[in-house]
């Protein structure tokens, strides 16, 4: 059954982190609506993006414009099924919104499927919903898991995590195990469907 997704997003996200999965749900025939504070329906966020290239950290590059299809202010979580938040720079200032923070409370007060990736964690953690809950993200924030009473836990780059009903990975390096784990949560089946006329065969 097709659930109503909600991606929280800001300036600077990480631009496969924003771009792969906001389409890939859309694919598995999920609904998705991208929001960011003090934005609304077909405004932008620029995006980033963020490489290994062997530095002892991540390098960081102006990615692409991101379009919003939906209004932060409009949002209202009853309303929706589940919650993704992906990283970036973007984490490191929308997690000062009051009014985004009881956002994720209440997904996980309702223990509703959360997806965090790499940065994301950061909000998770703005939130003070880790506690006791076994959390990956990239390791430079593996700090602010320990503090906000989360358990960092150390995986490989191309390896996601899930506790209950808590998806998390530490970059988008680990893209395909995230989403697969994240659609398991939802309760997702992908089944091969045959062509219809409408396709186009060439």
């Amino acid at each position: 059954m097709a659930k109503k997704i909600l991606m929280l997003v800001g300036d600077f996200v990480e631009d496969y982190e924003v771009m792969v999965p906001f389409q890939a749900l859309q694919i598995a025939g999920h609904e998705v609506d991208a929001v960011c504070p003090e934005k609304k329906t077909g405004d932008k966020v620029r995006t980033a993006i963020h490489d290994f290239e062997g530095d002892q950290t991540y390098s960081e590059k102006r990615g692409h414009d991101f379009a919003l299809n939906a209004t932060f202010a409009d949002v209202k979580p009853e309303n929706y099924d589940a919650l993704v938040v992906p990283g970036g720079r973007a984490p490191e200032y929308i997690r000062l919104n009051e009014r985004l923070l009881g956002i994720v409370r209440h997904f996980a007060e309702e223990n509703k499927p959360i997806a965090a990736l790499c940065h994301g964690a950061q909000v998770l953690a703005a939130a003070g919903v880790l506690k006791g809950r076994r959390v990956s993200a990239y390791p430079a924030v593996g700090p602010e898991v320990t503090a906000a009473g989360g358990k960092f836990v150390s995986i490989g780059f191309d390896e996601a995590l899930t506790d209950g009903n808590m998806v998390t990975g530490p970059a988008w390096t680990a893209h395909v195990p995230w989403i697969k784990q994240f659609l398991s949560v939802l309760g997702t089946v992908i089944m091969e469907q045959e062509k219809t006329e409408d396709q186009l065969v060439l």
